[in-house]
């Protein structure tokens, strides 16, 4: 089975490079950005302005090829790639809950940026906090890394 996907949009940030950015949205607070929607989609934007989050899927363009085990930015011992959100994946699908702050026609103008400048934009979910919001009981290895996410940067080993 082959499976495609449609760009429906350009991510635009401040960060041209992978090294450096945040490596989560918790950790780039007020970080300024936008989402450019392909003309052709604008009519799907209706309504998204009245949530306060949207989920952004996109594709991580820069990443080549994968690895089934990595070490994260938050520890230094390799994890399976599903236990982690490594950019070098089978698919390189990312996701960020980011804020909305406004839109205008087809340009969302977006807060808590940790995504690279001209990603490819895949989707737009709205985040629900009734159906995206789950206490967890468990995290796994972050367990050590608590808030250290706000101060990690990336460096280029998924590069």
């Amino acid at each position: 089975m082959k499976i495609i996907y449609q760009q429906i949009g350009t991510i635009h940030s401040p960060f041209d490079s992978i090294k450096g950015m945040p490596i989560q949205t918790t950790g780039a607070q007020g970080i300024r950005g936008r989402v450019e929607v392909n003309p052709e989609y604008a009519e799907g934007l209706t309504d998204l302005e009245g949530f306060s989050h949207i989920i952004l899927l996109y594709h991580f363009h820069k990443v080549t090829g994968y690895k089934l085990l990595a070490t994260p930015f938050l520890d230094n011992r390799p994890h399976g790639i599903f236990a982690i959100r490594a950019p070098k994946r089978p698919n390189a699908i990312g996701l960020s809950a980011v804020r909305l702050l406004s839109r205008d026609k087809n340009i969302l103008h977006i807060e808590n940026v940790d995504i690279l400048n001209n990603t490819p934009l895949l989707d737009i979910k709205p985040y629900t906090p009734e159906f995206d919001h789950h206490p967890a009981d468990r995290i796994g290895w972050l367990e050590q890394a608590k808030g250290q996410s706000q101060q990690a940067q990336a460096d280029n080993r998924f590069a």
